[in-house]
Order: C-alpha cells, then structure tokens, then sequence
C-alpha cells in the first residue's frame, strides 16, 4: 500500500480543496433571512443552543441593521460565535428546534446569520467590544488555548484576573486551528478569531509548554491562585488489528491537521483510493477532504449502521454528495496489501455481531477516526471517571483550586459550543473562588 506522490485532477474536484463549503450571506441574503425569524417568546432555539445565545434578539438587530448590536448579543454568550456560527451543528441542535421547521420544512439559517454579524465585527472593530475590569491581582494558569481554554481565558479577563495560557503546539485554537477541515473552517479565520479574543488583554499565551513534559499541575498550582484545565482529549484510540502500523495508514486527526498547516498552493498529497475507518465528524471531515484533495475513491466505514454514526444524518448526506461511498456494518480485521478487509457485521438485540463473512476495500490510504481517549499521564492526582476529567456542578477537580472543561470532562457533546460554554461556567466558578 503506497501513497500516490502526485494526485491526478478530478472532473469533480474542486478549484481549490481549501474553498469554503458554505459562502457567507450577502448583505441582502442576510436581511431577507433575519426577517423569516418570529422573534418567538422563550424561543425554542435558545433552550437548544448549549452556550443560550439570545437568537431572536440578535437576528433582530441583523433585520433592523445594527450588526454590531447582533455581534455583541452573540459574543456575550459565546467568545467564539465566529467559529461556531462556521462548524456547530445546528441541524441538531438551534435550527432543528426553529418554529419554522413546523410550517416551512426549513429553518430560519441562524448559524449563518450568527457567522454573518461576527464575521462583520472582527473585521470592521476597532476596539474590543468587551471592556476590562480592574485588576484583582489574582493570577490563573489555562493549560490549553482551544475552545475550553481560551473562553475561559477571556471571561476572567473580562473579570480583572490576570491569565496566563499554557500551550504546547506552535499556534494557539486548538481543534478550531488544527482540527477542523479547511472546507468548514477556510483562510485564517481561526487565527483572527484568536486574535480578537486576545485583544481583551490580560491574556499572555506561553507555546511550546506541554503538561507533563516541561509543566506540571504541582509548580501551576504553587504559582497561580487558580488553575483551568483545557486539556482535551489528547490520544487517538487504536484499531488494534494487523496492519494498523503500515506506510499509509494515520489517525484521521493527523491528517487533517497536515492539510490544515499545509498551504492551498502546496497541499498533502493523498491516495487513489482512500479507506476511513469511523462514523463520527471526524470521520466525516477526514473522507471529504480527502475526496477534495482528489482521491479519485473515497470509502467511509463503519461497523454498526447509519443510525448508530456519530455524525448527524446532515453530515451522513454531505460525505455522500461531496462523493464518499458510506460502508455500513463492516468491521476493520486487518490491513495489507491490497487494502483494508472487513467482517461483515449485524446487531442481534441491539449487540454487534460479526458475520464470518469477509470484504476487502482497495486503499493506498488508510485514516483512522476510531475516537479519542484522555492522555492521563501528565493528570496524576486527578479523578478520572468514564475516560474524562472528574468535575463538579462548579467545574471543580479532585485537587483544591484546580478546574477543568471541554472535552476532557463529560459535561455534554465534544462540540466546539459546548467546550466555550465549559470554558465561560468555569471562569464564572473561578472566579467565585477567587473572591471567596
């Protein structure tokens, strides 16, 4: 199995693999949406948005035209409106519980109205729209600069604290920066949303400092009155089967971070045909990119059905008219030369069960988004509890002055929203604590 070094073009390739899936509304796209809202009283939508941003209010202000007024609302409850406005899924979560749904069959597009008003903001804003507080004197270490670690970081910010972000890669975004396909997160974006969280100040971002090699929790704690873990989930979990450890073969993690760093003028090259092993967005991210990168066949397997994928239905539909084949109830048993072979597979009272009988899928890739574990080493003294990071109602650790949030605590879905949402609950409770 060897990875074709140079990808011939495909009739259904597109201009650019790093092109945004989904334009951004124009002035008068966006108006004409704002006014299918019904500014609903105690609308369902809010109830469904896990950072309870005031929707009707914002897309309010986008009808009436003060798109700053619409950027604020949003950004009060979420410091990354931007990315989430780009990336959650809304299909699942605020557009699903639209009213609209009812009469129309459609939802009102609050995500890309949401990315519309912030979009407009980072770029026209000549301050901060968030003031300060006066200084506390009191200083927090966040070990991590994705979602979690960053809205936490900003809120106590916000609150007079001083922060300090520990992070171990060369850029800070974490997953918005290294592990989300450019195809949904496209130019810089993340970069310029780092940036205008920072602009708060207050902020100092350290890189190249990872928990566990050159950082510790003990010397964290002895010199910060209060320390956040935005950890995530740092391991990828492992097929386990033979094969898994031949040239070709990665986490779907790592690739796509590659195509992320890579340039759109000098992208990763990729395989003729690609086999991703997965059911989840990571999977679905990975596959999609691969076939825009211009894999000539691209297969997405899984070993349950499509009702048990952890991508949405929506996610299900993009893979197969970006042109990924979905492969269902097929087990990964081993990898060689001609590709990847599968057991088939059933479920008897809701239990997996192989088959005995046995495909192969044809791969000079193969990319593997199987989940991602805690990497508890460097979290001694710390409860682990189902995998993740044990937390109270305050986001409070086995070890006194120690919080944590985001996908390394199990407080909802590993979601970009719900990990800002940690991050913002978990700036408020420290900052409780701080004032006790």
């Amino acid at each position: 199995m060897t990875l074709t070094a140079d990808t011939p073009p495909t009739a259904d390739r597109p201009a650019s693999p790093y092109a945004d899936l989904t334009p951004p509304l124009t002035a008068v796209q966006a108006l004409a949406e704002a006014n299918r809202c019904l500014f609903c009283y105690d609308a369902a939508c809010v109830r469904a948005c896990p950072t309870g941003i005031d929707i009707p209010a914002f897309i309010r202000s986008i009808a009436t035209g003060n798109l700053k007024g619409a950027a604020r609302t949003i950004l009060s409850e979420n410091i990354m409106g931007g990315t989430c406005g780009r990336v959650c899924p809304t299909e699942t979560l605020c557009e699903q519980a639209c009213v609209r749904n009812t009469a129309e069959e459609r939802p009102v597009a609050i995500g890309r109205l949401q990315r519309h008003a912030t979009d407009r903001l980072l770029a026209t804003a000549a301050a901060h729209p968030f003031a300060r507080a006066d200084s506390t004197g009191k200083r927090v270490a966040v070990v991590g600069a994705g979602p979690a670690g960053l809205s936490c970081a900003h809120r106590l910010a916000m609150m007079g604290h001083a922060v300090t972000v520990f992070e171990a890669k060369p850029k800070a975004g974490g997953l918005n920066e290294y592990g989300l396909a450019p195809y949904k997160m496209a130019d810089d974006f993340a970069q310029r949303e780092v940036a205008f969280i920072l602009g708060i100040g207050g902020i100092t971002v350290e890189h190249g400092r990872r928990l566990g090699a050159d950082l510790s929790l003990e010397e964290l704690c002895a010199g910060h009155d209060a320390v956040f873990l935005g950890v995530g989930l740092g391991g990828n979990n492992r097929l386990n089967i033979p094969g898994e450890e031949r040239a070709g073969v990665e986490d779907a993690t790592a690739f796509i971070e590659r195509v992320r760093q890579a340039t759109p003028e000098a992208p990763p090259a990729v395989g003729r045909r690609v086999v991703v092993i997965g059911g989840g967005n990571t999977a679905v991210d990975a596959a999609i990119q691969a076939k825009r990168l211009g894999a000539e066949e691209v297969t997405l397997a899984y070993r349950r059905g499509r009702a048990q994928m952890g991508a949405t239905a929506w996610e299900q539909e993009l893979a197969q008219t970006n042109g990924v084949t979905l492969r269902t109830f097929a087990a990964p048993v081993a990898i060689g030369d001609e590709g990847v072979t599968f057991e088939r597979t059933r479920l008897e009272e809701g239990r997996l069960v192989g088959t005995g009988e046995t495909l192969t899928i044809a791969a000079d890739q193969v990319l593997k988004a199987v989940g991602q574990m805690l990497a508890r080493k460097s979290l001694a003294g710390l409860e682990i509890a189902g995998g993740k990071i044990a937390v109270d109602a305050e986001y409070r650790t086995a070890l006194a002055g120690v919080f944590a949030g985001g996908d390394c605590v199990a407080t909802g879905e590993d979601l970009t929203v719900q990990s800002v949402q940690d991050g913002k609950l978990a700036a408020l409770a420290i900052h409780r604590h701080l004032s006790a």
